[in-house]
């Protein structure tokens, strides 16, 4: 019976048990590969496909985060081209504008400088101009009060002699005896001397009549003289004529010691 045994049996059934393991486990990869996972919200869940056969538990999957997109890079700021320099000017040019405008400007203030000059001496010229013209002015007036004053003091010197003769003449003829005659002579050459002294003011009009009274010290000397009633002049014609006796002092003494009065009084006249 042994004999009849097929040799090539253990050697099939060995053969299946491979075709069979190989089988399975082909079987049990296949529904490995067919479990799909799926992303949907919520917590992962893992599931295991139980096949025909026993299969290891397969590991949990993580799911693959969803690209980023990549921004696309910014595009970097381009650095502003330098402006441009401007050509260098040339040294020696701009030296030369320099000295020009220096030299323009040195002129203007010598032509400025000439006509202030200019100017100033056309304007002294003037001023000595009019200065001279016044002071032309004031010498021809003061030579014209001068002639004036000239001519009133000979007027008045006549008049006096006039006077004195006729007061001499008018003593000799009312007393006798040489000292009356001598006291006449005195105080006409007295009157005399004070109407040569006296200036006249242009307001005396003719016609003036005052007494002089004056006070004299021997040998002349006038330290007193005074204008009494009556006396038909004016403010400004008695002070002429108080002033009168001190611009003739000393009054006359020589040869008339023996007439002398310390007191003397006459009338003065005036006509014109």
């Amino acid at each position: 019976m042994a004999s009849d045994e097929n040799p090539l049996r253990p050697w099939l059934y060995s053969l299946a048990v491979h075709l069979a393991v190989l089988a399975i486990v082909s079987v049990s990869l296949w529904w490995t590969r067919s479990t799909v996972a799926v992303s949907i919200p919520g917590p992962i869940i893992e599931a295991t496909l139980v096949g025909p056969a026993q299969a290891p538990k397969p590991k949990a999957v993580k799911p693959k985060p969803k690209p980023v997109e990549a921004k696309p890079p910014e595009p970097k700021p381009q650095a502003e081209e330098p402006a441009p320099e401007p050509p260098k000017e040339d040294k020696k040019d701009q030296e030369k504008v320099t000295d020009k405008l220096t030299q323009l400007k040195a002129e203007e203030d010598a032509r400025l400088q000439e006509e202030l000059k200019k100017k100033e001496q056309v304007e002294l010229a003037e001023k000595q101009a009019a200065e001279a013209e016044k002071q032309k002015k004031l010498k021809e007036e003061k030579e014209q009060q001068q002639r004036d004053k000239k001519a009133r003091e000979l007027a008045a010197k006549a008049e006096a002699e006039h006077l004195a003769a006729m007061i001499a003449e008018e003593a000799k003829t009312g007393q006798e005896g040489t000292d009356a005659s001598l006291e006449a002579e005195y105080y006409a050459a007295i009157q005399s001397a004070v109407t040569a002294a006296w200036l006249r003011p242009d307001t005396t009009p003719p016609g003036l009549r005052c007494t002089l009274e004056i006070t004299q010290i021997i040998g002349g000397d006038v330290i007193q003289a005074v204008v009494v009633n009556p006396c038909n002049g004016d403010a400004a014609t008695r002070a002429t004529l108080e002033q009168a006796p001190r611009r003739a002092s000393p009054l006359p003494y020589a040869g008339y010691e023996s007439v002398f009065r310390r007191k003397i009084r006459f009338e003065f006249t005036y006509d014109g």
